[in-house]
C-alpha cells in the first residue's frame, strides 16, 4: 500500500512543481502596453519641449541659461523615464524572449541616434547630388559630369592627393624621431621636451592658421618685413616673397602643410612614445649583449613592436588630412591652386549655393575615406587574431 501510494503521488508531486513555477515567466499585456505606451509617450513630450525652446523663446524669456538648465533637465531626465517605460514594456514580455531583448532594447536609442545623426543625412547626401541645384528635381549624373569636366575639382583633387602623400608620412616620422630621442633624455627633460611638442594639439586649426598666417605675412620691399619668414629672408640680403601665392611646384601648398604637421606631430608623439615605452626592456639589452648598435635595435627590434602603434596613427592622420579645410580657408580660401575638397565644398555649397554640386563633391569625398576606414578595420581585426 504504502508503495502504490508512493507511486500514485508522484505525478501529483510534478504537478504541483509546475503550478508552483514563477508567474513572471508568462506574458502580462497590461504592463507591456502601459510601457510602450509610456516610452512613446515620453520621447513625444521631450521632441515637443525642445522643438519649444527653438519656436517660442520668448515663453522662456528669451534666457540662454534658462534653456541650457530646462534642456538639461528634460534630457537627462526625460532619459531616465524613457527607459523605465522601456524596462516596463520588457517585462510584459513572457520571460524567455524578455532576456534576450532586453539588451537590444537598451542599446536601441543609441543606435537610432546614430542613424538619425550619420547615416540619415549620408544617405540624404548621396541622394541630394543627384538633385539639381535647389534639390527640387532630379538631374541624374549631371552634377557628376559637371564636376569632373571641371578643372578647379580636378586641381583640388591633385592638391588633397599631395596632403596624402606628405602630411601623414613626416608627421609619423617626426613623431617617431622625437619620441625615440625624448626617451633618451631625463625624466624632467623628457616631460618639457614632450610638453613644447605636444602643445599645439591644444590649438585650433583657424587658430594655428592664423599664427602661421603671421610667419608668412608679406610687406612690400622697403617696408618693415612683420612676417617672420619675410624678416628672415630680408635679414639675409634677400627680397620679401609673398609665400602663399607661389604655387610654383605647389609651395603655397607645402606651405600650408607645415600648419597641419606642426599641429599633428605631438599626437603622433605621444602615441608612439606610449608604445616604444611598453617594448620589453629585455628585448632591447639582449640586442645589445649582441653588439647590436642603437639604430639597428630601433629598426630591427623596437620598431616591428610598435608598427601597429605606427599604423594606427597614420591612417588617423591620414583621415584627418582626407578632410583638411579649415587652415586651407583660412589661409588662402583655395585661391592660388591651394584648393581641397572640402574647401571645394563648402563653396559650392554656401558661395554658389548649388547644393547638387556640393553634395556630389562630398560624395566623391566619402569614396575616398571608405577604403582608409574599411583598411584602418581591416588591420585592426588582423593585429587582433596575431594577439
Amino acid at each position: 500500500m504504502s508503495e502504490g501510494s508512493t507511486a500514485v503521488q508522484e505525478p501529483a508531486s510534478s504537478t504541483e512543481a509546475g503550478s508552483a513555477a514563477p508567474s513572471g515567466t508568462g506574458a502580462r499585456p497590461g504592463r507591456l502596453i502601459l510601457g510602450a505606451l509610456g516610452a512613446i509617450g515620453t520621447i513625444y513630450l521631450m521632441c515637443t519641449i525642445f522643438l519649444a525652446f527653438a519656436w517660442y523663446p520668448k515663453v522662456f524669456f528669451h534666457s540662454q541659461i534658462l534653456i541650457g538648465l530646462l534642456g538639461l533637465v528634460v534630457g537627462i531626465g526625460g532619459a531616465i523615464v524613457f527607459f523605465w517605460f522601456l524596462n516596463m514594456a520588457i517585462e510584459g514580455l513572457p520571460a524567455r524572449f524578455a532576456r534576450g531583448l532586453i539588451p537590444y532594447a537598451f542599446l536601441l536609442p543609441g543606435f537610432s541616434l546614430i542613424g538619425l545623426m550619420l547615416v540619415y543625412p549620408t544617405v540624404q547626401t548621396v541622394v541630394y547630388s543627384f538633385a539639381n541645384k535647389n534639390s527640387t528635381a532630379w538631374v541624374g549624373m549631371r552634377n557628376y559630369q559637371e564636376i569632373f569636366a571641371s578643372k578647379g575639382f580636378w586641381t583640388a583633387l591633385t592638391n588633397n592627393l599631395l596632403w596624402v602623400l606628405v602630411v601623414p608620412i613626416i608627421t609619423v616620422a617626426f613623431g617617431l624621431l622625437v619620441a625615440v630621442l625624448a626617451d633618451k633624455l631625463s625624466a624632467s627633460g623628457e616631460k618639457a621636451a614632450k610638453s613644447f611638442i605636444f602643445l599645439p594639439m591644444a590649438i585650433s586649426f583657424v587658430g594655428a592658421s592664423t599664427i602661421w598666417g603671421l610667419i608668412y605675412a608679406y610687406n612690400s620691399p622697403g617696408a618693415e618685413q612683420t612676417g617672420l619668414l619675410n624678416a628672415i629672408v630680408v635679414a639675409l640680403g634677400g627680397e620679401p616673397q609673398t609665400w602663399l601665392q607661389m604655387s610654383d611646384f605647389r609651395l603655397n601648398s607645402l606651405l600650408l602643410m607645415v600648419i597641419l604637421i606642426w599641429l599633428q606631430t605631438g599626437f603622433a608623439m605621444v602615441l608612439l612614445s606610449s608604445a616604444i615605452k611598453a617594448v620589453p626592456e629585455d628585448t632591447v639589452e639582449a640586442g645589445r649583449i649582441d653588439g647590436a648598435g642603437e639604430f639597428r635595435i630601433f629598426w630591427q627590434i623596437i620598431f616591428p613592436q610598435v608598427r601597429a602603434a605606427v599604423l594606427a596613427v597614420f591612417i588617423t592622420v591620414l583621415i584627418v588630412v582626407l578632410k583638411v579645410f579649415d587652415i586651407v580657408y583660412v589661409m588662402t580660401n583655395g585661391r592660388n591652386s591651394t584648393d581641397v575638397i572640402a574647401n571645394l565644398f563648402f563653396r559650392k555649397l554656401f558661395t554658389e549655393q548649388n547644393a547638387g554640386h556640393a553634395a556630389a563633391v562630398v560624395v566623391v569625398l566619402l569614396l575616398l575615406v571608405m577604403p582608409v576606414v574599411f583598411y584602418q578595420i581591416h588591420s585592426y581585426r588582423k593585429l587582433e587574431e596575431e594577439r
